[in-house]
């Protein structure tokens, strides 16, 4: 059997428990293999202080999260090195998909994991996965040429065929894998087929985390949590989200006049409820796990049966947990409601994106009007649900009037929490490759981050002024936008902001 080194490269700074690592690790010890982790997350020489940033710019609650955790000192490069010489890998492997798509850094783990891993000396084959693998290996595979061997798709059941298959002619024969033949010849082979029945994969592993990246600063506390996923897929298609790339990947690319796909019900999968209950159960007695922080795409959209069995589960249970979800506004009504209530969902993130029914459909590919975001966010505050929205700015063709407007809609919608990410150009995706023609972005972009920068080059909007508004937008939310033309100059910005402008709230 095999030894499969996994590397968590991790640059947030706090603990996110990767669900790659927790579902790979499991389908890997199931067949027989010996699996380890190397977690890059607490290297002060490697990691950015992402709570820190975003607590500062108002859209984290305040807490003590730092007396929770650590940071090493030590040489990332020298640790690695040591991990690698003392555990001898067949295999180091360090990135993947999951329900997390690009959520904390998973787009980039292929970049910044090959960065380091580049560096060591080893025999080990060096094989990863992910979005990027998946959207254009050949570029993948050209750009980080010490690759052995790339997968594209879902790839725990293909890594442990893989790891089975170290010493067998059968190895490059493997479905779903890319590589370069000694003559430098790429050879992309077919897909692999999409995992059906995820209760296939096992137990999900979360024995390999160290203690401390259980720790999670959320509304003001600090829970004990885990990034969790009960399915994976979405049955909608926006133009700017990465799994646009999955779903083509798999042959799902056919698209109604409303941006869902068709044959939704092949793509959209999800665990049963006995195992959903078995794994959170076991997670909470024997981890002390509080907050499960459900990563699933759309929670909603998850069979309805599944859910109710499930909400029956852990309503007659005696678990002290929480949920948090993300879901679509066209979803909330006052049967969802109740039946979120018995799956213990204590915060639900919904995407507002920007104002604007007409840019989100035209533009995005994404139709949630206005009227059904305003009735989702109203209808859950009534039920004592927090409620987070998620907004984009840095949009190709979105203006600072775009954001001005977003603001005073997240004024009127007045979530518990809003978060906004710069819009990142996910190799692959349609409003990737628009912007690329409209000279926003380059072809490819390395440190992709929603959260951290942005990378845009577009003159609409430039990035201070882009940096602005990420640094200032919940302070705008809470305060209004008053005194928005001494803020810009505070910044360095012009005074550009007419006294007399009144936002509208594009419908």
């Amino acid at each position: 059997m095999a030894k499969v080194l996994l590397v968590n490269p991790n640059k947030w700074g706090r603990g996110i428990t990767s669900i790659w690592i927790a579902s790979h690790s499991a389908k890997l010890k199931k067949a027989g293999h010996s699996v380890d982790l190397f977690d890059c997350t607490f290297f002060k020489s490697w990691t950015v202080d992402e709570t820190s940033y975003n607590t500062k710019n108002l859209q984290y609650k305040e807490t003590d999260y730092s007396s929770y955790i650590s940071y090493s000192e030590e040489d990332i490069v020298k640790s690695l090195q040591i991990k690698i010489d003392s555990f001898e890998p067949d295999i180091i492997f360090w990135s993947a998909i999951s329900s997390h798509i690009h959520g904390e850094g998973e787009y980039v783990n292929i970049q910044y994991g090959y960065e380091l891993i580049s560096k060591m000396k080893t025999n080990a084959m060096l094989i990863t996965g992910g979005l990027q693998a998946t959207s254009n290996p050949s570029y993948v595979s050209n750009l980080m040429e010490k690759i052995d061997i790339i997968i594209s798709g879902e790839s725990e059941k293909v890594l442990s065929e893989l790891a089975s298959s170290m010493n067998s002619k059968k190895l490059y024969t493997t479905k779903g894998i890319s590589f370069k033949t000694q003559k430098g010849e790429f050879i992309q082979n077919e897909p692999q087929e999409i995992i059906n029945n995820l209760d296939d994969l096992g137990f999900y592993d979360y024995s390999l985390f160290e203690d401390k990246v259980f720790y999670r600063p959320y509304n003001g506390k600090v829970l004990r949590a885990v990034d969790y996923e009960m399915s994976r897929g979405c049955i909608y298609a926006c133009e700017y989200c990465v799994e646009t790339v999955i779903q083509k990947y798999y042959g799902f690319s056919d698209v109604s006049k409303r941006g869902s796909i068709l044959r939704a019900n092949e793509y959209l999968r999800n665990k049963s409820a006995e195992k959903i209950f078995s794994e959170i159960k076991y997670l909470h007695e024997e981890l002390n796990i509080e907050l499960f922080r459900c990563q699933d795409t759309n929670f909603l959209t998850i069979d309805r049966k599944v859910l109710s069995e499930l909400g029956n589960l852990i309503q007659s249970s005696n678990l002290k947990i929480k949920l948090y979800i993300e879901t679509r506004p066209e979803g909330i009504n006052e049967k969802s409601i109740e039946l979120l209530k018995k799956l213990k969902v204590d915060g639900i993130g919904m995407g507002v994106e920007l104002s604007g029914d007409e840019f989100r459909e035209d533009k995005l590919g994404r139709f949630a009007s206005t009227n059904k975001i305003v009735k989702a966010f109203e209808l859950l505050k009534k039920a004592n649900i927090k409620r987070t929205s998620y907004n984009i700015i840095g949009l190709p063709e979105q203006n600072e009037d775009s954001i001005l407007s977003t603001i005073e809609f997240n004024r009127l919608l007045d979530p518990d929490n809003a978060t906004v990410a710069f819009y990142s150009p996910y190799i692959g995706t349609a409003q990737q490759i628009k912007s690329k023609e409209m000279g926003y972005f380059d072809d490819y972009e390395f440190e992709v981050d929603g959260q951290l920068r942005t990378l845009s080059k577009d003159s609409m909007l430039d990035p201070k002024t882009l940096e602005f508004y990420k640094e200032k937008f919940n302070y705008f939310i809470k305060y209004g936008l008053e005194n928005i033309n001494q803020e810009k100059k505070n910044y360095g910005l012009p005074r550009n902001i007419s006294k007399n402008y009144i936002p509208s709230v594009n419908t």
